[in-house]
């Protein structure tokens, strides 16, 4: 049985700037492994309306989860909830759950909530919230999309929120081998380790060595950590010396 399939949808004009970097598709992937989902593909959008509403509705078609970074803050450009409500056709305003959370995250702060901080109140209708344990604000989850923050720390914590909540398969393990030659003269090889054990998938990621010349980390994945050791101890074997 194959495992679940999820993606993943940073937004935020930020991220396409180079001013901020995305480590949250990392942390994602990460988790999704660990719990047997496959994050099958990663797109980052502009903050603009129709640029995500037509990224989520793509992706929402295509796979079985969808989880968004992004744009659900106090500001003007924080309109993640309204591409997606669009997207959804469904209405957003502020809701009374979610306006609750932040009255009493407020007063405990002793802070206002404002017209800015109630934005982020404002939820499509129809959907559930998402825990936010760091800083209040909620997530929410809608058809299959889970949206949520952009800021990695209360990003990593909605998704503790939400991991219990869904249906995994089995996780994948994994085996590296460096190798002390070219991809070009490898390949060969390693395209005899593919056939000869297609229940595993195999990457190559080269890197130059510091004493000159060029070197593979082989990856081989797969739910079974006997047959990825199998496959791991062959690739040793056939590529003696060069291999560490």
């Amino acid at each position: 049985m194959q495992n679940p399939t999820a993606a993943m949808l940073v937004i935020g004009d930020e991220i396409l700037s180079g001013r901020t970097r995305d480590t949250n598709t990392n942390h994602l992937a990460t988790r999704l492994t660990e719990v047997g989902i496959d994050l099958k593909e990663a797109r980052v959008v502009s903050d603009d309306l129709d640029a995500i509403g037509a990224a989520v509705r793509a992706l929402s078609e295509r796979w079985d989860h969808v989880f968004t970074s992004g744009g659900i803050g106090p500001t003007h450009d924080d309109i993640t909830a309204d591409a997606i409500g669009a997207a959804f056709g469904a209405a957003v305003d502020v809701r009374a759950d979610a306006r609750a959370l932040l009255e009493a995250h407020y007063a405990r702060t002793g802070s206002e909530l404002n017209e800015a901080r109630l934005r982020m109140a404002r939820i499509p209708k129809g959907a559930t919230l998402i825990d936010n344990p760091v800083s209040t604000a909620p997530g929410f989850k809608i058809g299959n999309v889970h949206v949520m923050a952009g800021v990695p720390k209360v990003f990593h914590a909605m998704v503790e929120s939400v991991i219990p909540t869904l249906t995994g398969g089995t996780p994948l393990v994994s085996a590296s081998v460096r190798v002390d030659m070219g991809e070009g003269d490898l390949a060969p090889t390693l395209s005899a380790m593919v056939d000869r054990y297609p229940d595993l998938s195999f990457g190559s990621y080269p890197f130059q060595r510091k004493e000159g010349g060029f070197g593979s980390n082989l990856v081989v994945r797969g739910p079974d950590a006997a047959r990825v050791g199998e496959a791991e101890a062959a690739l040793r074997d056939a590529f003696g010396d060069a291999a560490a």
